[in-house]
């Protein structure tokens, strides 16, 4: 028997293993990309209803008073219907100091979840789906404020 006769077949096996994990990184590369512009959009989303909802004045107050209040219920309201009619699940809260609001500021925080499906992973055994969360505040200024 040769030398040539008994390496025939090593590079089949080097190869498959070396094909697996060059699609494993093609899988990786290609999800994660995906999950990364899903985590972008649900946080632009939720910056896009914390403004919606920055802008809802109290329009009685504004036309007798002259003064811009905001309608802290109709702001939360607002920035969930933005949500909604954009699709997606999110959650409008007030927060009055920490998690990125001044302590002396009215913010309003917008959560949003969305998922993400996986297309080349869960070939691998990873999961079908993965959940995203975005967040966004905005800080509420008026004619109070200024």
């Amino acid at each position: 028997m040769t030398g040539a006769e008994r390496d025939r077949g090593r590079v089949s096996i080097f190869l498959a293993i070396a094909l697996f994990a060059v699609l494993v990184m093609i899988g990786l590369s290609f999800d994660a990309a995906g999950r990364l512009r899903t985590q972008q959009r649900a946080d632009n989303l939720a910056a896009e209803a914390a403004r919606a909802g920055g802008q809802q004045i109290d329009v009685a107050q504004a036309m007798s008073a002259g003064l811009k209040v905001v309608d802290m219920a109709a702001a939360a309201d607002a920035a969930v219907d933005y949500l909604d009619r954009a699709g997606v699940e999110g959650d409008a809260t007030w927060v009055t100091q920490g998690e990125g609001c001044a302590d002396t500021a009215r913010c309003l925080r917008v959560d949003v979840q969305m998922t993400y499906d996986m297309v080349m992973l869960p070939i691998f055994g990873f999961p079908q789906q993965v959940t995203v969360n975005g967040s966004a505040t905005a800080e509420l200024l008026t004619d109070e404020d200024i």
